[in-house]
């Protein structure tokens, strides 16, 4: 079984072989302030209602936030619905801009 976070450097080396799909479960305009290219924005008040009709629960999933509490939130009831493979991205999106890409704003 996955751990239940995934830094940033093993999740980017993920989304560079296409083989994870990024979840962004910030606010709107978090997602609108700063982003990873590709990241789909489920708020995370929405994840609920919007999981079984949007998400693969084979597929890899890496959950985002600003610092990593709400995803690995998250990332803890996915793996409760039979989303085996959700991990939080530890550190979240302020960790990714200082670790991989420092064109994601920092905010």
């Amino acid at each position: 079984m996955l751990d239940y976070e995934i830094s940033p450097a093993d999740a980017a080396a993920l989304l560079r072989e296409n083989k994870v799909r990024f979840i962004d479960v910030r606010e709107p305009w978090e997602f609108a302030t700063a982003r990873i290219e590709g990241s789909v924005p489920m708020p995370m008040g929405d994840v609920a209602a919007r999981a079984h009709q949007e998400l693969d629960p084979d597929e890899r999933l890496v959950i985002l936030c600003h610092h990593g509490i709400r995803s690995m939130n998250v990332a803890v009831w996915l793996r409760g619905q039979g989303f085996e493979q959700a991990q939080s991205l530890r550190g979240g999106i302020s960790a990714w801009s200082a670790e991989v890409d420092p064109a994601v704003k920092q905010y």
